[in-house]
């Protein structure tokens, strides 16, 4: 088994489990018949049994699921053995369904690959379904034009802020008819009348999704490398008067937009704005200083998640894009991004970077 360091994948190489429960669901489930006739001996030998045959009888949101458990991947292969074709790899934490057992191998279908891996690289049963609800990342997709996210689980409670259709968020829980979510105001409730709900797992990748990636992101850099040498043409030598501005390493480019950026902090947050001086919210300002630079990027907090490519946050450099649950700012240097921020606070730098979790980091120059 061969492996490789993997960066900042998980924004690229995410699917619903939707399709494979779905799948799962309807493989060995028993009959209503079934479950009621089990149902109705068991409660004739003990009166609190039909909770218990419910417990066991209902499949599991996971029924079929493996997980793997490796140091970076394991290779995924035509035939159960280790001398057949490799056709994709299966990142470790990622996900897939098992639609067979053969000499110590599964046979197994995760996103576009299906194939063989050895059994003693992924979890199943139990184990694997565990897993999956520390890896699997819960999200809800707001499907409304002005979702208000809420101080509490109830319609009649006060709005903590809003979020525009499109948009996904990080679920932090969920009870009936309400999940919490997380955004720049904090944690706050949003009604499942107005998301779709989903959880995402990493998932294999093909031989030739991995060598569109890898050009996909060799024309991000070279694209990255002319829009720098386009930005320092056009952007004077500005040593900006604000201590954090290009600090730390990073392209002459990124420390430009950091310096430019920082010219609006204490200028004012408003929701579907895209004015850097009158006001603007988080992704309309983003793309209005990236504007400034000749680049064009889309007014999405979620959208921001596939431009440019991706590195580690470990990596992050002045300029790069810090990626957010309903969120995004500009990285500074010295662990502190400029963003605007929420209608109290404005355009404004925060520090740590990861006061909140970062979803991804998208580099532009």
């Amino acid at each position: 088994m061969h492996k490789f360091a993997m960066i900042c994948l998980a924004g690229a190489l995410c699917f619903s489990f939707s399709g494979i429960r779905a799948e799962a669901s309807s493989l060995s489930l028993a009959s209503e018949e079934g479950i009621a006739s089990v149902m109705s001996e068991a409660q004739a030998a003990d009166p609190e049994a039909d909770e218990k045959v419910l417990e066991d009888m209902t499949p599991s949101e996971f029924d079929g699921i493996c997980i793997a458990k490796v140091n970076d991947y394991v290779n995924v292969r035509s035939e159960a053995g280790e001398d057949s074709e490799i056709v994709g790899k299966l990142y470790d934490k990622s996900a897939g369904t098992v639609d067979g057992e053969e000499n110590g191998w599964y046979k197994i279908t995760s996103g576009s690959v299906t194939g063989y891996v050895k059994a003693d690289y992924v979890v199943t049963g139990d184990e694997a379904e565990e897993l999956a609800k520390e890896v699997g990342k819960r999200v809800a997709t707001v499907t409304t034009q002005t979702l208000r996210v809420r101080t509490d689980a109830t319609t009649d409670a006060s709005v903590l802020g809003l979020i525009g259709e499109g948009e996904e968020l990080t679920v932090t829980d969920e009870q009936e008819g309400f999940v919490k979510v997380s955004i720049e105001e904090g944690d706050g409730w949003v009604s499942t009348d107005y998301v779709d709900l989903r959880t995402d797992f990493v998932q294999a990748e093909s031989k030739a999704e991995e060598e569109a990636r890898l050009a996909k992101e060799e024309a991000a850099k070279k694209e990255g490398k002319k829009k720098a040498e386009e930005a320092a043409a056009k952007t004077k030598s500005d040593s900006s008067s604000n201590a954090v501005v290009g600090s730390g390493s990073g392209s002459s480019s990124g420390n430009s937009v950091v310096s430019y950026a920082s010219q609006f902090v204490g200028n004012p947050y408003v929701y579907g704005g895209t004015s850097l001086t009158n006001g603007t919210d988080c992704s309309g300002f983003v793309m209005g200083v990236y504007a400034h630079f000749g680049v064009s990027l889309p007014h999405s907090s979620s959208a921001m998640r596939s431009v440019g490519y991706g590195v580690s946050l470990s990596e992050a450099q002045p300029g790069d894009i810090l990626c957010y649950s309903g969120h995004v700012a500009i990285y500074c240097g010295n662990n502190t991004v400029v963003h605007a921020s929420t209608p109290a606070t404005g355009i404004k730098y925060t520090s740590p970077a990861n006061y909140k979790s970062v979803i991804c980091v998208r580099r532009i120059f």
